[in-house]
């Protein structure tokens, strides 16, 4: 898929690097012209990134995660005018693309909605709004807040920021006594590295656990009309810290208990007033009931654009840039088979050996093996998707080969410590 752009006519808030060398690939040269904030690209070392990537014709230099400033922006940079689309990269991105969108008259989330979806409070009240199933919130200023909280469901709750991703920051706390402990790895984070050093606002969000297994939801919206939709199973570690360690596209769900679930998507989207791009919502489903646990107004991370593209055959990517165009791309309803990642999650400590990795890319069905720790990094223990080792991308006739390959083939991938 080679979208027809020309010189700086696509503008990109962020700096993915999952997605930037397939940007690369698939685009023109001097396409993208790039948008980070200042201290990212100096503590990233964003230049020499975009300096191989012949898509990239520019970086600019702007601070927008904690408000962009629209007009100073097109007054230094007044060729940003004349872009064709604009794109959330990150997370963090996702009001600034939002808002510089709106100003040029380009298609995207809306102003409104993309702060909807970039904060969980007003996530919450909106979903609640549109009678969505929500479990219990509060916003909590300290630990006492939250314990008494917890003390209506038996000392359980769940402890999330306000405005971060990547499960950074998230606590399933299972005794209110652990609250106390627990309190500064939600409220005061060791933030992730496309974050600015400003800091970024946020507050401390308490809610009521949920129990059930868990999907996500990828819609691609185009002026508040669905295009296209899957549902994804996803895979949690236990314990304190809910980190994503797989998904499998599409949902081994029976299709009406998939529909339920696109559904409620799309019922939050319209309540959010979305008009155009991708939402990634996540669900829990409670007792038969589709329970919200949050959602993001940008392409999905952890390799489900590429599931979604193996099990559908589709350019998923290319799609979402073409809506932000402008355009209508028709998509498969259907998916031709099913693809499944499995994340490679190295105990803590000093790599010193990874092994298996020629064994684990020579099993049936495996598309890709990639490590993201070498000999002699330094691994934490896994307490965000940032955390984690590598991954594994397999490919199989339906969701349950897919699953079953993926997790034998990170089985067979070695990561020892010391």
């Amino acid at each position: 898929m080679h979208l027809d752009l020309g010189p700086e006519e696509m503008i990109l808030f962020g700096s993915p690097v999952g997605i930037l060398p397939w940007l690369d690939e698939q685009l023109p040269p001097s396409s993208i012209v790039l948008v980070e904030e200042p201290d990212v690209i100096r503590r990233r070392d964003v230049d020499r990134l975009v300096a191989r990537l012949p898509v990239i014709s520019r970086t600019v230099a702007a601070e927008y995660q904690t408000g962009l400033d629209v007009d100073a922006l097109l007054a230094h940079e007044p060729g940003l005018t004349t872009a064709r689309l604009v794109v959330p990269g990150t997370e963090y991105a996702v009001t600034a693309a939002a808002r510089l969108a709106d100003r040029l008259g380009l298609p995207g989330a809306g102003p409104q909605a993309a702060e909807v979806f970039t904060d969980k409070h007003r996530l919450r009240r909106t979903a609640t709004g549109a009678g969505l199933a929500n479990p219990a919130y509060a916003l909590a200023a300290d630990p006492r807040e939250a314990a008494l909280f917890a003390d209506r469901f038996g000392g359980r709750c769940v402890l999330k920021p306000t405005r971060r991703a990547g499960s950074l920051g998230v606590q399933l706390i299972t005794d209110r006594e652990q609250i106390a402990a627990a309190w500064t790895a939600t409220a005061t984070l060791e933030e992730s590295p496309e974050v600015t050093d400003r800091g970024l606002p946020g507050e401390v969000l308490v809610e009521q656990t949920l129990v059930g297994p868990e999907y996500s939801v990828e819609l691609l919206v185009a002026d508040g009309e669905v295009l296209f939709a899957n549902v994804t199973d996803k895979r949690v570690l236990p314990g304190r810290r809910p980190v994503e360690t797989g998904h499998t596209v599409p949902s081994a769900l029976p299709p009406a208990r998939q529909a339920d679930l696109v559904a409620v998507a799309t019922r939050l989207a319209r309540a959010a007033d979305f008009g155009t791009g991708v939402l990634h919502s996540e669900w829990i489903v409670v007792d038969g009931t589709p329970t919200l646990v949050e959602c993001a107004a940008r392409l999905p991370g952890d390799m489900i654009t590429a599931l979604i593209g193996a099990a559908y055959e589709c350019g998923f990517i290319g799609a979402y840039l073409d809506v932000l165009r402008g355009g209508r791309p028709t998509l498969p309803a259907r998916p031709s088979g099913a693809a499944a990642v499995e994340f490679l999650l190295a105990p803590p400590g000093t790599v010193t050996a990874v092994d298996g990795v020629r064994d684990a890319l020579r099993a049936p069905g495996v598309l890709s093996v990639e490590l993201d720790v070498r000999v002699g990094d330094t691994v934490g223990e896994v307490v965000s998707s940032a955390r984690r080792s590598g991954h594994v991308l397999t490919w199989g006739a339906d969701p349950a080969e897919a699953t079953r390959t993926a997790r034998h083939a990170a089985g067979l991938v070695r990561i020892s410590v010391g």
